[in-house]
C-alpha cells in the first residue's frame, strides 16, 4: 500500500520589506522608494531621551555648586568682592553667536537630508563656524583666568576666587564636550550617515550651554 508524504508548506520570503542588520539580527523597515534618508530620521526612545538625562545631571551638578557657594558666602569672614573680567561679557556674545550659527546649520542640514541639495551648497559651513566660535569662547575664558592671575587671584587665594575658577572651568569642560559632539556631527555628515536625532540632540546640548552660562554669569555678578 503506497504512502503519500504531504509536501511541506512554502514560506514566502519578504526580502523586499525587511533587511537583516548587524545588531544581533534585528530588522529595519525600508521605504517603498528605497530612500534611506527617511529611515535615518527615526530615533528610538532611548536615543531621544538620553540627551535629557545628560542635561538633568549637569543641572543637578551646578545646582549643588550654587548651594555650596551660597552657604560658603553666608559663613565666610574672608569673602571679598571680585571684579569680573570684562572679557566675560564678550565671551557671552560669542557663545550666543555660536548658537545662532548652529541653528542655521541645523536648518540647512535638514534641508540637505530631505533632498534639497541644489538649494544647500555646503551644509557643513555653518557647523564649522559654530565650532570656531565655541573654540573662541573657551580661549576667551582662558584669557579671563589669565587676567585674574595677573591681579594675584588664584584658585586658593580666597573663597570667591575659588568658586569663580571652579564654575567657569567646569562649564568650559562641558563646552569642550559639546565641541566634540559637533566634530562627530560633521564627520557623520561627510560619511552620509548622520541622523536627524543626532543633530537635534547636539543642538539641544549646545543651546543648554548658552542658558547655563548666562545663569552662571548672573550668579557670579551677584554673589562675587
Amino acid at each position: 500500500m503506497a504512502t503519500t508524504v504531504p509536501e511541506p508548506p512554502k514560506i514566502e520570503e519578504r526580502s523586499d520589506l525587511t533587511r537583516l542588520t548587524g545588531n544581533g539580527g534585528g530588522r529595519i523597515l525600508l521605504p517603498a522608494h528605497g530612500d534611506m534618508r527617511a529611515v535615518k530620521d527615526y530615533s528610538p526612545p532611548p536615543a531621544s531621551t538620553g540627551i535629557w538625562v545628560v542635561l538633568a545631571s549637569i543641572t543637578m551638578t551646578f545646582a549643588a555648586l550654587t548651594s555650596a557657594l551660597i552657604v560658603r558666602q553666608g559663613s565666610a569672614l574672608d569673602w571679598r568682592h571680585l571684579d569680573l573680567p570684562r572679557i566675560l561679557y564678550l565671551n557671552t556674545l560669542v557663545l550666543f553667536a555660536s548658537s545662532i550659527a548652529l541653528e542655521v546649520a541645523r536648518r540647512q542640514v535638514g534641508a540637505f537630508m530631505s533632498g534639497s541639495r541644489d538649494q544647500v551648497a555646503s551644509p557643513a559651513r555653518w557647523l564649522y563656524i559654530t565650532l570656531f566660535l565655541g573654540l573662541l569662547f573657551v580661549a576667551g575664558q582662558y584669557a579671563a583666568w589669565l587676567q585674574l592671575r595677573s591681579q594675584g587671584l588664584f584658585l586658593a587665594t580666597n573663597p570667591n576666587s575659588s568658586f569663580f575658577y571652579v564654575l567657569t572651568a567646569l562649564h568650559a569642560v562641558h563646552v569642550l564636550g559639546g565641541l566634540g559632539g559637533l566634530i562627530r556631527v560633521i564627520r557623520r555628515l561627510y560619511l552620509s550617515i548622520l541622523r536627524k536625532s543626532t543633530l537635534d540632540a547636539t543642538s539641544r546640548y549646545w543651546h543648554f550651554m548658552d542658558v547655563l552660562w548666562l545663569y552662571l554669569l548672573l550668579l557670579l555678578w551677584m554673589k562675587l
